[in-house]
């Protein structure tokens, strides 16, 4: 598949940013991306360590260039080092973070819809919206009396 069959092919794009007590995380987190590479659920493209020092300041690390404890957590968690947000988008993103914690900002490719953006377009359609919904409000929505409704 040449490159622009790859990008005409390609699921979404996101990156979602995760929030750990300063470096309290462990394997878990690795085998659970990778186990969603393996089933093909997502392409991973990028994985950054982000440490946000009690006075805000930044320390941003590929994961694969982290201290050899993190790193080797991560060796099986494929991926290809893209750098596909910048600098200010890594900014932004980390200005959520609470001081004195540690993130991993994982830009993922969801290639579980490959198929059906695939299908669409073979019948002249296109994705004109794709968006989030907050999961805390969907899950309050569920928990409500009237059930979502």
């Amino acid at each position: 598949m040449d490159q622009t069959e790859r990008v005409e092919a390609m699921g979404p794009v996101e990156f979602t940013l995760l929030e750990f007590p300063k470096r309290s995380f462990d394997g878990e987190i690795a085998e659970a991306l990778a186990d969603l590479a393996d089933r093909e659920i997502v392409s991973i493209f990028d994985l950054l360590l982000v440490n946000k020092a009690d006075d805000g300041s930044l320390d941003v690390v590929e994961l694969v260039d982290a201290e050899p404890a993190i790193a080797e957590r991560f060796a099986d968690v494929s991926g290809e080092v893209m750098w596909l947000l910048s600098g200010e988008d890594i900014a932004e993103a980390a200005r959520t973070l609470q001081p004195n914690t540690t993130g991993i900002l994982v830009v993922w490719e969801n290639t579980w819809a490959r198929h059906l953006k695939s299908a669409v377009a073979h019948t002249g359609g296109r994705v004109v919206v794709h968006d989030r919904l907050d999961v805390d409000a969907v899950a309050a929505s569920i928990a409500s009396p009237a059930g979502g409704q």
